[in-house]
This record gives C-alpha cells, sequence and structure tokens, in this order.
C-alpha cells in the first residue's frame, strides 16, 4: 500500500478484506479520506481494479486483486467571486431567491471550477457568505442540472443554511417543474416510482436500477397534449435524487425533448410529428426542463413565500411551435 497526498494509491487486498465491500475497505486502509469522499472518487471513475475501471462503490474485494485510487490534486477550496449577472426575485439578510439560467454550473466541480453560481453569489453577496454551508458550496442547499432553468434559493447565514437544508430534506419544500417530453404520458395525472442508482454503463448517467438505488416518486400532470407526440408536464417530487424528473421520463418512454443524456436517438413518435415541430424538438439544445415554482418556510421569520417564473425564451418558443402544428 501506498499514500501521497494526491495522485495514484495502490492497494493490494489481503485475506482480512475478502468479502467486504470496495469502499469501505478504502475507508480503513485510508483513513484520511471519509466514505463520501472516496465514493465521490470513485463515481469520478478515479478507481481501477487489476488495471480496469471500477465504479461500484458496494463491489465485494477479492483477495489478491490491486485497487488504485486516483487523487486529484487539490483545488482552491475558496471559490473566488466572479462578476456573473443572474435575476434575483427576493433578497434580504438571510436569503436570496433567484431565477437560474440555463447553462450556468450550480457550484465548482472537477472541469468547472469557475464561471458558477457559486462564484457569482460570492461576487454578489460577499465575502459574509464564504463559508456558509461549506467552502466548496457556500450558501448552497439544493441544486439544478446545469442545463435545467429556474428557482433557487440560497442561504445567507449558518442558520437559514441548517434550517432550509433540513426542510429539503424533509420534503417541506413546495418545488413544481415545467417539462417539455415526447409523447404524452398515460394517464394524464399519475407518477412514475423506481429506484434510481448510478448507471454502470455510464458513470455520467443515472438509471432505473432493481436493486440498490435510492427510492425515487415523481408526479406528473399533463398540462397541454401537443397531438401524440408531445406533452407539456407538470412534475413534482417526492423524493430528489441526481436527474430523477429525467430519468423517469425516459425509462416510462417519454424522454425530455434535447436531453443530451438520456435522449440518445430520434424517438419513434417522432415520425408523426409535424416537420417544423418534429425539426424545433430535434434541434432544441438542452433539456426542456425548468423549475418553475418554489414555495418555503422564511428561517427566520416564519413568514411562507412562494414564487413562481415562466420558462425562458428558448422553451416558450419551443413550446409554441408545437403548439401551432
Amino acid at each position: 500500500m501506498t499514500v501521497s497526498s494526491h495522485g495514484p494509491r495502490s492497494l493490494i487486498i489481503t485475506e482480512e478484506f475478502a468479502g467486504q465491500r470496495t469502499d469501505r475497505v478504502l475507508t480503513a486502509c485510508f483513513p484520511d479520506l471519509s466514505r463520501s469522499r472516496i465514493k465521490n472518487l470513485i463515481d469520478e471513475g478515479r478507481l481501477t481494479r487489476n488495471g480496469l475501471c471500477l465504479r461500484e462503490p458496494a463491489e465485494p474485494v477479492r483477495t489478491g486483486v490491486e485497487l488504485v485510487l486516483d487523487i486529484p490534486a487539490p483545488t482552491p477550496a475558496i471559490p473566488v467571486g466572479e462578476a456573473i449577472s443572474f435575476p434575483i426575485l427576493y433578497e434580504d439578510d438571510d436569503l436570496i431567491v433567484l431565477d437560474k439560467p440555463a447553462g450556468l454550473v450550480v457550484h465548482p466541480a472537477p472541469g468547472n471550477e469557475t464561471g458558477t453560481l457559486v462564484n457569482a453569489l460570492v461576487a454578489h453577496c460577499g465575502e459574509s457568505l464564504v463559508g456558509i454551508g461549506g467552502e466548496r458550496r457556500p450558501g448552497i442547499v439544493h441544486r439544478l442540472d446545469k442545463d435545467t432553468s429556474g428557482l433557487m434559493v440560497a442561504a445567507k447565514t449558518e442558520r437559514a443554511h441548517r434550517a432550509l437544508s433540513e426542510d429539503f430534506a424533509a420534503r417541506r419544500i413546495d418545488r413544481a417543474y415545467l417539462a417539455l417530453c415526447w409523447g404524452v404520458p398515460s394517464p394524464t395525472k399519475s407518477e412514475y416510482e423506481g429506484n434510481i442508482g448510478r448507471d454502470k454503463r455510464d458513470r455520467k448517467r443515472m438509471a432505473l436500477v432493481g436493486s440498490g438505488g435510492k427510492t425515487a416518486l415523481t408526479r406528473y400532470t399533463v398540462l397541454k397534449a401537443f397531438g401524440t407526440y408531445a406533452a407539456l408536464v407538470e412534475c413534482r417530487l417526492a423524493t430528489g435524487r441526481t436527474h430523477q424528473i429525467r430519468v423517469h421520463f425516459s425509462a416510462n418512454g417519454h424522454p425530455l425533448m434535447g436531453d443530451p443524456l438520456y435522449l440518445r436517438r430520434i424517438p419513434a413518435i417522432a415520425k408523426t410529428c409535424p416537420v417544423d415541430a418534429r425539426d424545433a424538438a430535434l434541434d432544441f439544445h438542452r433539456q426542456a426542463l425548468h423549475a418553475a415554482r418554489l414555495g418555503f418556510t422564511h428561517p427566520a421569520t416564519g413568514e411562507k413565500l412562494l414564487f413562481e417564473t415562466s420558462p425562458p425564451e428558448d422553451f416558450m418558443t419551443l413550446e409554441r411551435i408545437l403548439a401551432s402544428d
């Protein structure tokens, strides 16, 4: 076994560890790394077993195999403020509510160390924000995917961060999303349920899994049907898993329009779509998903706050084209 602050760490499995989970063995042998940190590194594809990438933290280890965990070089702990504009709907001494533009990453991560919403928040709120809820994600209590637009709340004090985080964890937040999907879900008001876990074939994707994963439930209502080829739906989450709406709709035959991860071939229903609508839908450059509603209790005043926004212009344009045919 070799240990260094960054770079590859190698480990030959001895008999005492045989049959145990990979992440638990690595945690025991590398005590300076937390189990969650090790799981994140595995998710990033930084673990090999006998030279082959291993992406399943729960995989049992076997005697004699070599595990190599690649630790990336450290990055600056505190994000630097950057002048990035974003629409603000509400702000006081405790929190800020904003309408995140599509294309804006929420917090720094490998490959997106700058130009994030966190960088913008640090610049807007000042140094008082740094460290609130963690140095790498100051103020962040929930997130949206890079190309999902819509409402977010960020905390400006530790008290607000703690209270909002607890409310999100307990599902006391009123949230609704709007999405444009291929086909028309039937029945028009129902729910999709199924455990979601990491896709073993592609670490960037999530998938419905038969065993393991985390329970996920998405309730939906069809607001508008465009023939039989498309629909505008409202989604409400009973759980908050990564890519939950995108995974559930794709798995049930109604992938979101423009989704770069879960729509990898032209849907068969597109053949029935009028030419202009089909071309606009197939050319849409991101998943057609918008966080349209956000309601919560103010952590300091106890006031009930509710915010709603319309989708951005690209989403609205696509909806108009679908409706015109």
